[in-house]
């Protein structure tokens, strides 16, 4: 079983259960995640199941869009609900215009601080596991970039007092939207912590791509598991594509380099290749006239979806 599921995750379960358990249900071992997601949050998982789990370094750099609520006037040792509140601060009036203020401030190349409660590794010791045993490290702050950034009142609108923000953001892989939070709450003056974060889009895959466990579990119940999987292309699907004759196929899988014309693709590092049947056979390093095979898959019917 080959092929990429995604996996609309339930709060309250880590990543690494998902994984866990779309490999019972699948009756596959390799199985993996492209991204983690929190256990208090919720949406879009990629996993890379069967031979697709060679793909799954071509999609941790991908973008990522997220919806969540911000609580103000609290800090919390995790920066979300899951923490212990430190610190309490009463909220501010808050304006159109400072929204404005703040989504332009955090908009762009940024330097990040991680949380402490992150797996970061520090000495050879992940940042949560020093934090939970009182240990906590200063982390270095990380590039990110937040190509948008929308906050709206959650619970108020005009210049009242609101307790929670809205937050809307597409970011780059490795942005921690806990972090965010807050900062945010920082720079209003209050404190802030992450209470609801949903991941709606990850790459090209968006929540409408998406599948429950339980329908992945009724589906295996049934022997239709495979029909959830999306073909395992779609992971390079924005990439150029070479189509091979049968007898450059089987030289191809064999470690052979090809020469090979692809139109249309004036630079291009590294393409998908089919074969004569449009299965997708392998990703190959293509220079402007030669394809040599950088991965190679054992060939399947190309799958419907």
């Amino acid at each position: 079983m080959d092929g990429l599921l995604i996996v609309d995750k339930p709060r309250g379960m880590s990543s690494h259960d998902v994984v866990a358990r779309a490999r019972r249900l699948l009756r596959e071992k390799r199985i993996g995640h492209t991204g983690t997601l929190d256990p208090l949050a919720t949406g879009v998982l990629v996993l890379c199941v069967g031979q697709a789990t060679r793909l799954s370094e071509y999609l941790l750099g991908e973008e990522k869009s997220y919806e969540g609520v911000i609580r103000l006037g609290q800090r919390t040792t995790t920066d979300d609900a899951a923490g212990e509140v430190v610190e309490a601060r009463p909220v501010p009036p808050i304006t159109p215009e400072r929204l404005r203020q703040l989504e332009a401030q955090f908009t762009g190349a940024i330097a990040q601080i991680p949380p402490q409660f992150s797996a970061i590794q520090k000495g050879g010791q992940r940042a949560y596991a020093l934090a939970r045993q009182g240990r906590p490290i200063e982390l270095a702050p990380r590039p990110v970039t937040v190509y948008a950034l929308q906050l709206t009142p959650h619970d108020g609108e005009g210049t009242a007092e609101i307790g929670h923000l809205r937050i809307v953001v597409r970011c780059s892989a490795g942005t921690y939207i806990r972090a965010l939070a807050r900062d945010i709450g920082e720079a209003l003056g209050c404190g802030g912590h992450l209470i609801a974060l949903r991941r709606t889009q990850v790459g090209r895959f968006t929540l409408a791509d998406a599948v429950t466990l339980d329908r992945i579990e009724a589906a295996a119940s049934e022997g239709s598991a495979a029909a959830l999987l999306l073909p395992m292309d779609r992971a390079v699907a924005d990439w150029p594509a070479a189509y091979l004759s049968d007898e450059d196929a089987r030289r191809l899988q064999r470690g052979q380099v090809i020469a090979a014309t692809i139109p249309y693709a004036t630079h291009a590092p590294r393409v998908r290749v089919y074969d004569s049947r449009r299965a997708f056979i392998a990703i190959a390093h293509w220079d402007g006239m030669k394809l040599k095979p950088a991965k190679v898959f054992n060939a399947a019917p190309p799958l419907v979806r």
